[in-house]
């Protein structure tokens, strides 16, 4: 457990700190590779394999995947996403390989710097908005190596770094273990979606179309928002609020283009937009409990019926025509009851992963 308290009043002496910029501590190799496969290289990092806000490259292709990166990297070495910055993507490799030229690698001049303290440096929102302001471009702005070497630290004499890298280690540390609880919680919540899609003891098959309806969203430009109470839901979820809403709460969302198949749960009053259906549960079901729909349709994996364009959509038709597998009432009560239990605990995680970031902000702001 963290002792708020006592990060609230954490200090530290910068008597003997110095002022320096990025480039003085830290430089970009020019390193590449012109046979991946003969060179032994067996990873491969895109943007996609680096999670925002993470410190952890956690993610790589394998070689024999067709790639044209030829980027080299080594363990240790900081990945950061310089195409849109405000993804906030920088992870400290642990493994060597080549990545995206969309990728700008960082080493630290380790006789100056600890390459270990260097992902909290520069995985930070000064470090962020810095690198966000000096990007150019429209579309996918990216921003240079040359331009983020100016960005100016504070930094301690190496002793001091090491005590710093103890407090961030213990950070880390705490936030690996919530991680591994969150992946085994979903895991978990996972399976049993895959229990009621298999059925589940007494279920019997019906289409979606004997069970629910699907209504189109009404168009609500962001223009013609006007903040209010009232969720507007898209299928990318809750996008925002506006002082009228179309059905009432609670409800459920299913995204029809875009996040095809997306099912979110509103337990308010809502405006479902263009870009979604919302539903409407067949009255001899309405006994129901609401919450068991946004189950059964995750388990109808409604996401397989993406439409192969350039902008993905979902046939209400081919929906309604999908088979589900629906539980007798005693199936349906203690399944939500399992499945609740789980996502009781994963609302808990999330409270931690946002006490820990907090926690990071603060230390970092004092520090950096």
């Amino acid at each position: 457990m963290l002792d708020m308290e006592a990060i609230k009043n954490f200090s530290i002496d910068k008597t003997d700190w110095q002022k320096v910029i990025l480039g003085d501590v830290v430089f970009e190799p020019k390193e590449s590779v012109k046979d991946p496969v003969s060179e032994g290289v067996e990873h491969v990092v895109g943007l996609e394999h680096i999670d925002g806000e993470d410190i952890h490259l956690r993610r790589s292709a394998s070689i024999e995947e067709s790639t044209t990166f030829t980027k080299k990297f080594s363990q240790g070495d900081v990945l950061f996403g310089r195409r849109r910055a405000y993804l906030k993507k920088a992870a400290q490799a642990k493994f060597a390989g080549i990545c995206s030229g969309d990728i700008t690698v960082m080493r630290a001049k380790e006789e100056l710097i600890l390459p270990e303290l260097l992902p909290f440096i520069v995985n930070n929102d000064k470090f962020f908005d810095y690198a966000i302001t000096h990007s150019a471009g429209g579309l996918s702005p990216r921003v240079k190596f040359k331009d983020l070497a100016n960005f100016e630290i504070d930094l301690p004499p190496i002793e001091q770094q090491r005590i710093l890298l103890n407090i961030f280690s213990s950070y880390d540390i705490y936030s690996e273990s919530i991680v591994t609880q969150q992946v085994r919680l979903k895991t978990l919540r996972k399976s049993l979606i895959l229990l009621l899609h298999n059925g589940l003891q007494g279920s019997k098959k019906l289409k979606i179309r004997d069970v629910m309806k699907f209504h189109y969203g009404s168009g609500l430009t962001e223009k013609d928002r006007v903040d209010g109470e009232y969720p507007v839901v898209s299928s990318s979820g809750v996008q925002g609020t506006h002082n009228d809403f179309l059905s009432k709460g609670p409800g459920i969302v299913i995204g029809r283009k875009g996040n095809v198949g997306q099912v979110t749960y509103v337990e308010e009053n809502f405006w479902t937009i263009d870009t979604a259906y919302y539903i409407e549960v067949n009255e001899e079901y309405q006994y129901i409990p609401l919450k068991f729909f946004t189950y059964l349709l995750e388990s109808a994996n409604l996401k397989k019926y993406s439409i192969a364009t350039a902008v993905p959509g979902l046939n209400r038709d081919d929906v309604l025509l999908t088979n589900v597998k629906l539980p007798d009432e005693k199936g349906i009560f203690g399944f939500i009851k399992k499945i609740e239990k789980i996502e009781d605990s994963l609302l808990s995680i999330n409270n931690k992963k946002n006490s820990l970031k907090k926690f990071k902000n603060s230390i970092s702001d004092k520090v950096f």
